[in-house]
């Protein structure tokens, strides 16, 4: 089974988010199911430069009113199929953003012509390859089911995956003229959304079948709360809404043999996560203490809850714990998490910017992984987490709520706890959680038992993967085993 993959982002390649680890790790994770995926991405500098060994296999001479080629060639184990459009992606830095920070003004050109050579695709542009589905990821890759729905006639499939419904991609009714759509296309059935253009929208609304990266986060988006303005249009379409949980590359997350620790280690012979530790207390100005050391890996954003976390950094300090902080975001939360820094010398650590190596050397050494977030699609940083004996303190939405067991006093008798899940997401409730960590971490022998029993959790592809193919199977006619619930 052939299936194009379309994603804005790719890891190891180029990554602001989960997207891209998602887009790297599941073309693999399929092989096993029969399905052969290929991924269509930008030419972003970071992209093209490991292309020399590509070939090309499609021109353009006007594409969106530029030149560009297509790429295809096999890299860090991917097959990829890159938009080489140097006008549209030749950029520096963030892929959707400009050095000071604001979108690119034409991000609305640069999708859409992603999206349209991806429907290209699906009708045989390049000769030898036309794929059965295509498989849609975020905003970015919205607009593929539109161009397939109001395109030539073909039976290719569309699965468009919303990752965050946060981002949805909208544009004044002023650019539909240029998107190679006919008229009828701006409609509700369509790409038009409140009388500008929505991609996610498209996408939703055009899709054979929608999915999103939890069960819970499937639930969520169909109420006013999560759903962002959407909630109608997923609730009319409930039936083909599907929830299929993430998961992670065990092999580039896997702390028996991850190069960026300072000491590898199993379940088995975990006393080299100290070593670690006293490499993040390094790497954060912390001092060498042997109290518990609480983490956050994430964007500094009021999704994410740092404001709930900058709340409760008093209490982190008072406890005797330290807090190492990874991240960039919004100034005014940046600033509050730096201000705590000076004001708890060698309590409190702030490392700005995105730093891969970094983060898994914090997942390595740290003892409990915060991710308090007002939303939370899937998330993976509760994953790594769990793969590295981290133990997560998580707010109950999404997928933190289908990847965490509570420790509550059921949970830990049962001996199947693996975290510690608080709400509503509000300061309060993190304080309670917090407290309710420590007095876990205090337990020396069942704290250990409790990183043991993360480390051994099914955190990979391997079932979500299978959901995958089973969903794109059903699309085109094959039989297929129905009996996991979304």
């Amino acid at each position: 089974m052939e299936v194009l993959s379309v994603a804005s982002e790719i890891y190891p390649l180029i990554k602001t988010g989960g997207l891209a680890d998602v887009a790297g790790a599941l073309p693999g994770a399929l092989g096993e199911s029969g399905v052969t995926m290929r991924t269509l991405v930008p030419g972003y500098p970071a992209v093209t430069a490991k292309m020399s060994g590509g070939r090309e296999v499609a021109r353009f001479d006007d594409l969106f009113g530029v030149p560009a080629r297509l790429i295809a060639g096999r890299v860090e184990g991917l097959d990829l199929i890159v938009l080489d459009a140097p006008s549209l992606y030749e950029r520096p830095g963030n892929p959707y953003m400009g050095p000071e920070g604001w979108d690119w003004p034409d991000n609305w050109k640069r999708y859409a012509a992603l999206s349209w050579v991806a429907s290209e695709l699906g009708l045989g542009l390049v000769e030898g390859y036309r794929p059965q589905v295509i498989h849609a990821h975020d905003w970015q890759a919205g607009l593929v089911p539109a161009y397939v729905k109001f395109g030539p006639s073909s039976n290719i499939k569309t699965v468009m995956t919303v990752h965050n419904m946060a981002f949805q991609g909208t544009f004044g009714a002023e650019i539909f003229a240029q998107l190679k759509l006919p008229a009828h296309a701006f409609s509700m059935e369509g790409v038009e959304y409140y009388g500008g253009v929505g991609y996610l929208k498209a996408g939703v609304e055009c899709a054979d079948v929608v999915t999103t990266v939890s069960p819970t986060y499937a639930a969520e988006i169909r109420t006013p709360e999560f759903g962002m303005g959407l909630e109608g249009l997923l609730n009319n379409r409930s039936t083909t809404v599907h929830g299929v949980l993430n998961g992670i590359d065990m092999n580039a997350w896997n702390p028996a043999t991850d190069p960026a620790l300072a000491q590898t280690y199993t379940a088995g012979t975990m006393q080299g996560r100290l070593v670690n530790k006293r490499a993040v207390q390094e790497a954060f100005g912390l001092e060498p203490l042997d109290g518990p050391l609480f983490a956050v890996v994430s964007r500094l954003t009021w999704q994410k809850g740092i404001d709930l976390l900058a709340a409760n950094i008093e209490l982190i300090v008072e406890s005797g714990a330290q807090l190492a902080v990874l991240g960039s975001g919004d100034t005014e939360l940046e600033n509050a998490i730096r201000s705590a820094a000076k004001a708890h010398p060698g309590k409190v650590g702030l490392v700005t910017g995105y730093n891969e190596e970094l983060s898994h050397l914090v997942q390595g050494g740290a003892d409990v992984m915060m991710v308090p977030s007002r939303f939370e699609p899937c998330g993976l940083t509760q994953l790594y987490a769990l793969r590295y004996g981290c133990v997560p303190l998580v707010s109950r939405v999404g997928g933190l709520n289908d990847t965490i067991i509570d420790a509550n006093v059921a949970a830990i008798q049962a001996e199947v706890a693996t975290g510690v899940q608080f709400a509503p997401p509000s300061e309060t409730a993190l304080a309670d959680a917090i407290r309710r960590m420590l007095a876990l971490y205090a337990d020396v022998k069942s704290w250990k038992k409790m990183q043991r029993r993360g480390m051994k959790s099914d955190v990979s592809w391997e079932t979500s993967a299978n959901r995958y193919a089973q969903l794109y199977a059903s699309l085109i006619g094959y039989s297929t085993d129905d009996s996991q619930d979304d």
